[in-house]
């Protein structure tokens, strides 16, 4: 609390400013004792809050912000969770124990939700943080560049700042669960200490039971009951549509959520990797109770090499390119080499010893689900749950080579078949609450998926709010996928405006972002109006093409400068109206 200032002019003497002046400062201090005082109600429960702050791209981070907070309320501890895109950075300085699980997308980039934040805290205009205790965690995946980069940096930038480490970092890979999991448990003991908590456990609520289904830990086995080809036979793609019965499950999903598919490795590469290991299907491995060829069909990934993997070839192979880019530590160029390379083809290079059994699993990493934007709305499918997949299909070094899961889904899986799928949740990429806000959606390819599933929604609910989709591929005549549903949805009205590029059937390649630009106008006054703008598909190069031709379409008709631009963006944003579900 400060004490107010008296203006000169104020309608009072001076003996009685000199009085109102004293009563206030006693009363400040009167407020500085009793703020001081842990058992004072409120403030003792100020003292031991325990800020947990994440930042998710596709819902994990968030998950184990939530498994921290009922850790912390078993301390004692008052735990806040909040997104970092929510955190002020003057709030933040005031926080005393933070905890941060961090996520990292891409090629070691902050998460959409806390690259803001990120902003403000690396400026050099950033507060000190003398009074804060803080610890990270963080969860990444060994196979990018860039390894839980982002929580490096949290973790630097809060060290520098002058804030008190709790506990050390960890960074976890994709099997992050038990890791993560024991790190919260052993760091939860230090906040408590740090901040004073007498270690009695707060009040949790009955916890609901788990529904299989409803994480990854717990799956559930759904009918799969359509599997249709969407692109032409002459499409250079394969894109299927998938129908999964929920029947009787109880679970429930959201249009934005995605769906976890726990895949099954191909038959033909286990059998190939196993005359290469001079092994067959029941050989038993020491450690495991499951034989080689079942911990090679449904536990490790076979398919993309392990950097274990590829680490121990390098020290064991005559090879001389792959050593030379090993130990130049060339990144780029060990990209260039793996490109079309499975575990095969590593073990298949002239190696000095002999790789046995129980080694070769040792170097190989968990298999892992793969999580696909949900095209469905359940207010329009209450009993089931779609999705868009692309079957990733090629040749390479006289082999054909297959996508993990997106061929385990269009030809392992017969109708009927059980695989098993669970429901990921994002609550960061959800249709406006207001019903009557436009939307304006970028989904080029199976990047329509997440909007097909917006569109159902909005017209299930009666919503009022416009629709605006901007819609591409190669070719109309073969990749025009959904084509009847959204003519159909343009003919009604629902769908205001469907733009489309399909980039190949004229001589200059049109894409998504060129559409963009041709209506800016419009599209800038639709942001004016209040427009959410939506984004789903690759990351690498689409949503980077369409954030630098939203920047352009402000600059342009919004009149304003490129550093006002960046601020409006950044506004949108803030009010999660500018929002990605990119991979």
């Amino acid at each position: 609390m400060k004490i107010p200032y008296i203006p000169e002019d104020a309608p009072f003497n001076g003996e009685q400013k000199f009085w109102l002046a004293g009563f206030l400062a006693g009363l400040h201090s009167r407020l500085l004792v009793l703020e001081d005082k842990p058992q004072a109600g409120a403030a003792a429960a100020a003292t031991t809050q325990l800020h947990i702050l994440f930042g998710s791209q596709t819902g994990n981070a968030e998950a184990l912000a939530q498994t921290a907070a009922k850790a912390a309320r078993a301390k004692g501890l008052v735990p806040v969770v909040q997104g970092l895109g929510e955190v002020d950075i003057e709030v933040f300085a005031s926080m005393r124990h933070v905890l941060i699980v961090t996520s990292t997308y891409g090629e070691g980039e902050m998460p959409d939700n806390a690259e803001m934040f990120w902003q403000a805290l690396s400026a050099s205009t950033a507060p000190r943080l003398e009074q804060m205790h803080f610890a990270v965690l963080a969860i990444g995946d060994t196979s990018y560049d860039g390894f839980c980069q982002s929580g490096k940096f949290f973790d630097m930038r809060l060290e520098q700042l002058g804030a008190k480490r709790v506990y050390d970092r960890i960074d976890c890979d994709i099997d992050f669960e038990e890791p993560s999991s024991a790190w919260i448990d052993s760091s939860m003991p230090q906040f408590a200490a740090s901040a004073g908590s007498s270690g009695t456990a707060l009040e949790n609520a009955p916890e609901a039971p788990v529904i299989p289904g409803s994480n990854k830990n717990n799956p559930y086995a759904s009918a799969l009951v359509t599997n249709k080809r969407l692109s032409g036979d002459a499409s250079g793609k394969e894109i299927r549509h998938f129908e999964f019965d929920l029947t009787d499950s109880g679970l429930k999903y959201e249009a934005g959520d995605a769906l976890g598919v726990i895949p099954v490795n191909d038959p033909l590469l286990v059998e190939l990797l196993l005359a290469q290991l001079k092994a067959d299907y029941q050989t038993p491995v020491p450690g495991f109770d499951r034989s080689l060829g079942d911990l090679l069909t449904y536990q490790f990934e076979i398919s993309e090499p392990s950097r274990k993997l590829i680490e121990w070839v390098g020290q064991n192979t005559t090879n001389q390119e792959l050593r030379h880019v090993l130990q130049h530590d060339d990144k780029d160029a060990l990209g260039v080499w793996l490109w079309g390379k499975d575990t095969l083809d590593l073990l298949q290079l002239d190696l000095s010893r002999t790789l046995s059994s129980a080694e070769f699993v040792t170097l190989l990493r968990p298999l892992q689900y793969r999580a696909y934007s949900i095209s469905s709305s359940s207010k329009a499918h209450p009993n089931q749950v779609h999705l868009t997949v692309a079957s990733v299909r090629y040749h390479s070094a006289g082999r054909a080579r297959n996508g993990v899961c997106s061929t385990y889904l269009a030809e392992r899986v017969g109708r009927g078949g059980k695989p098993a799928i669970f429901i990921s949740p994002n609550k960061a990429f959800r249709v406006p609450a207001n019903s009557a806000a436009p939307m304006i959606m970028i989904g080029p390819g199976t990047g329509i998926a997440p909007f097909r599933a917006f569109l159902q929604e909005r017209e299930a609910a009666g919503a009022t709010g416009k629709n605006w989709l901007f819609f591409g591929d190669q070719h109309q005549e073969h990749d025009y996928i959904y084509q009847d549903e959204l003519l159909a949805w343009h003919e009604s009205g629902l769908l205001t405006h469907l733009d489309l590029a399909f980039s190949r059937d004229q001589a200059e390649k049109i894409y998504v972002q060129t559409r963009m630009l041709e209506k800016g106008a419009e599209l800038f006054a639709w942001l004016e109006e209040g427009a959410s703008f939506y984004v789903c598909g690759d990351a690498s190069r689409m949503a980077k093409d369409v954030d630098r031709a939203l920047y352009e379409i402000v600059v342009q008709h919004g009149g304003m400068s490129a550093e006002r631009a960046g601020d409006y963006i950044d506004q949108l944003k803030k009010e999660k109206r500018y929002l990605r579900d990119v991979y």
